[in-house]
Parts: C-alpha cells; sequence; structure tokens
C-alpha cells in the first residue's frame, strides 16, 4: 500500500470515527480534569500529560512543512502559522502554565490523545505540504483564505481569554473550582471549547479541504459533550449558578 493510499484511507476513516467518538462521550465524559475518576488505569500529572499528548502535533506538523516538496507560497506560511499558534502553545506553554497543580490525567487517556494528534496533524499537514498543489500565492485573496483566517483568530483569542480567565480563578494555589463570569461566560459555561471549534471551523475553511473538515468536526464531536458535562457539573456543584447559560452556545445549546 502507497503512502497516498494510507493517507486516503485514514482521510476516509476518520469521519464515522468521529460520529463514533461524539455519541459515546455523550455517554462517557473523559476522566481527566474535574471529571477524574478511578478506573482507568495509572495516572500522571495533568502537566505531564497535556506535554505528552499535544506534542506530537506541532512536530508532525513542522515536518510536513520542511519535509514536503510543494512550493512554499505565502499561503503555506500562513497556515504553518496558524496551526503551530495554537498547538505550540498548548504543547509547551499551557502545561507549564498548569505544573504545580495536584490534578492528574490517566495515561489511557494520553495515548488516546497522541493517537489522534499524530494522525491528525499527518492529515492535515500532508494535504498542505505533501499531496496538495492548489494552495498558489492567488489562495491568499479568496473567499475560503479571508473568511477562515478571520474565524480562526477570532476563535484563538476567545479560546485564550476563556483559558486565562479560568486559570486567574486558581492562580491562588488551591485546587478548588469557582464560577466564572466576564465575557462569553455571561452567556455559555465553556467558551473556551466554543472559542476552539471556532477555530478549527476557520481552519476547514481556509484550507477549503476534506482533512480540514474532518479536524473540525472531530473538534466538535469530542468538545460538544465535554462542555455539556462541564455544563451540568457546575449546575450540580453550585446551587447559585446563572440558570441562563447554555454550554457552549449562546442561546442554543
Amino acid at each position: 500500500m502507497t503512502l497516498h493510499k494510507i493517507y486516503e484511507w485514514m482521510l476516509w476513516i476518520s469521519f464515522p470515527l468521529a460520529i463514533i467518538i461524539f455519541i459515546t462521550l455523550l455517554f462517557v465524559t473523559a476522566p481527566y480534569g474535574r471529571h477524574k475518576r478511578s478506573g482507568w488505569g495509572r495516572s500522571i500529572p495533568d502537566w505531564l500529560g497535556w506535554f505528552i499528548m499535544e506534542s506530537p502535533s506541532p512536530t508532525v506538523f513542522i515536518l510536513c512543512f520542511w519535509y514536503g516538496d510543494v512550493q512554499k507560497t505565502i499561503p503555506l506560511l500562513v497556515f504553518f502559522i496558524m496551526w503551530e499558534s495554537h498547538y505550540f502553545h498548548r504543547a509547551f506553554i499551557y502545561p507549564f502554565q498548569i505544573a504545580g497543580k495536584k490534578n492528574t490525567m490517566p495515561i489511557s487517556v494520553v495515548l488516546m490523545g497522541v493517537f489522534f494528534n499524530l494522525g491528525n496533524a499527518y492529515l492535515n499537514g500532508g494535504n498542505i505540504y505533501m499531496f496538495s498543489e492548489r494552495y498558489s500565492s492567488a489562495w491568499l485573496n479568496s473567499p475560503q483564505m479571508i473568511v477562515g483566517t478571520a474565524l480562526f483568530v477570532s476563535g484563538f483569542i476567545i479560546n485564550k481569554w476563556a483559558d486565562g480567565t479560568l486559570r486567574n480563578l486558581r492562580d491562588n494555589g488551591k485546587n478548588n473550582y469557582q464560577i466564572p463570569y466576564g465575557g462569553l461566560y455571561q452567556w455559555i459555561s465553556c467558551p473556551n471549547y466554543f472559542g476552539e471549534i471556532i477555530e478549527w471551523i476557520g481552519w476547514a475553511i481556509a484550507t477549503w479541504s476534506l482533512p480540514g473538515l474532518a479536524f473540525a468536526v472531530w473538534t466538535f464531536a469530542n468538545l460538544a459533550p465535554r462542555a455539556q458535562a462541564n455544563h451540568r457539573w457546575y449546575q450540580q456543584r453550585f446551587s447559585n449558578y446563572p440558570e441562563n447559560r447554555k454550554a457552549f452556545i449562546p442561546g442554543i445549546w
């Protein structure tokens, strides 16, 4: 089987797998963070889990960029900056921002994350830098690139602001949770997930590709059920939790 055939097989199987994951996560919440529980095997510190789990994504994408034989146009450089801006932070900055906290993560969850990030980075990096010649310099002025990049940047800002808000609530060194307020937290419980979904919808539009669409679908399949679980957790833990808040889409869900 050729490398390109393996690539195509991975791409097409990713869509039904995303549906299976979405349905599964509606009933089984991944056991990390506030939802940590026993029965999932040995655990490691949260920060180390995030580092191991997320670092394959920027690394594989860099390799695709470096060894890909397509001409490096400006749109390809923009895609590189978009991807690495998210994943460099997620792999090499975020874990050390939470270092010192007492939360742990099951190794089984870490390994599942590694498996996904390896495949996802290869699918998207391979599409852009190895198997596609469509992103000429003219793509920079295409409606897809303009709209997609704007959505990506908007989602990135929302995601980082929301994560920072949650982190600031716990900067007192304690491991307790509090109700976040301000900004999008006025309407939804998980603007961090909302922002990340917007990011990768923007990516899918900017790249106008099946791998980009697959990533957007996977992001929704993973984060939408998690947002719903977090929303229920807040409601059960805090009697004064705002009744008008939704889980992660203002006024809808």
